[in-house]
């Protein structure tokens, strides 16, 4: 017979944007459950970068202190380094915020914070290692989800389903729901490099492509830039990728030269949102509705604020009935202007990111306008740790 829940939004996707919702709900009183397919959080290559205006948001739900506590580094200016020119791309000290820095946190350690608050909630259910199959519904409405979990199969009814799931969402696919796409200029390269207790690299260096390096600790989470379409994973690949990042960053060279290809995990970019991100019963947000690039970082910024605009809508209408599609489209209303506008930005950013030039090559033309108009960051700061709509609880 399998295991039945029967509670007022389902979620699927244990992810930033699912989790937030799903805490954010719980503060109108509104049962939740949220579905998630792996066991933990504990993966490599994620989104770690917590912006200053998702900082407030933690303030105002009682967890920045906390938050704190959880292994982090602050960035309060992301710096570039352009064939060993340095240059500021965006400063955050002039924020109007309560932490001027964006902030680095593994994945899993934000998750587990907030998974953890939901958890003194008695009206939440985590159920992990649970794979969604289809939908359920009574007509043209979506009431439930079916899956298959630990112990069998699970059904979830709720009078709200939410896909938090990500842009190869199954449970989109399955409403009909298909995002219209953007083409992509790049690709990214992710792989890990050991790290000698003195080594360090710049944050961002760029040059022929573009490298980001991320400080674990005892190993530089490494993300490289490159056209799409350009990497198969063969010898020839790698060894291209190897000749440009040692053209990028020279200090890199042999750090990177016992890599393997299969020590590369290729991550293709698309650039996609949905026509209409809901459908009688079901409502998509943050990569379910719109995939982002990772330019910025901001992908994850972008999906909490789905979150708290979602929670902020219709957590009122949820605790006394079945939100309408009308209420549901204003969810997408009021998120869709800052979708568009960073995916433009985006696009706009492609070029310069993959661009292949030659150290003696003169500075593109914006690194330029921020070198010798440094207000500029002020700017590039404000759209990075802020976003074209921020959102409040």
């Amino acid at each position: 017979m399998g295991t039945e829940f029967e509670t007022d939004c389902v979620i699927v996707g244990g992810g930033p944007a699912g989790l937030v919702l799903a805490l954010a709900l719980l503060r109108h009183g509104i049962r939740v459950v949220v579905i998630e397919k792996h066991a933990d959080f504990l993966r490599d290559f994620r989104g770690d970068t917590i912006h200053p205006s998702t900082q407030d948001l933690l303030a105002e739900l009682g967890l920045l202190d906390e938050f704190l506590t959880r292994p982090h580094d602050d960035m309060p200016r992301v710096t570039f380094s352009w064939y060993g020119t340095e240059l500021t791309l965006a400063d955050f000290t002039h924020l109007p915020t309560r932490r001027k820095v964006m902030t680095f946190m593994p994945q899993w350690d934000f998750l587990d914070l907030i998974a953890d608050a939901a958890a003194q909630h008695p009206k939440f259910t985590l159920l992990r290692s649970t794979r969604i199959g289809d939908l359920i519904r009574d007509g043209d409405r979506v009431v439930g989800v079916t899956g298959v979990g630990p112990d069998g199969e699970v059904a979830v009814r709720a009078r709200l389903v939410v896909d938090a799931s990500g842009r190869d969402s199954d449970v989109r696919a399955a409403a009909g729901l298909v995002p219209t796409g953007v083409a992509s200029a790049m690709d990214v390269l992710w792989f890990r490099v050991a790290k000698s207790a003195s080594e360090r690299y710049p944050f961002i260096q760029a040059g022929s492509g573009l490298i980001i390096t991320i400080d674990r600790g005892h190993f530089f989470q490494v993300a490289h830039v490159i056209p799409a379409g350009a990497w198969r994973g063969t010898d020839a690949d790698l060894a291209t990728m190897k000749d440009r990042i040692a053209r990028i960053s020279p200090g890199m060279a042999d750090a990177i030269a016992a890599l393997a290809a299969s020590d590369v995990h290729l991550l293709r970019v698309r650039l996609e949102r949905l026509r209409s991100w809901f459908i009688d019963g079901m409502l998509c947000i943050g990569d379910s509705a719109h995939a982002m690039s990772p330019a910025g970082g901001v992908g994850i910024n972008l999906a909490i604020q789905d979150a708290i605009a979602t929670a902020r809508i219709l957590g009122p209408v949820l605790r006394d009935g079945i939100p309408t599609t009308a209420e549901l489209r204003r969810v997408q209303r009021r998120r869709n202007l800052p979708t568009w506008i960073t995916q433009f930005v985006q696009r706009r950013l492609q070029g310069p990111l993959i661009a292949e030039r030659e150290p003696d090559a003169p500075l593109p033309f914006p690194l330029r306008m921020l070198r010798d108009h440094p207000r500029l960051t002020h700017v590039t700061g404000r759209f990075i740790g802020i976003g074209a709509r921020p959102e409040r609880l």
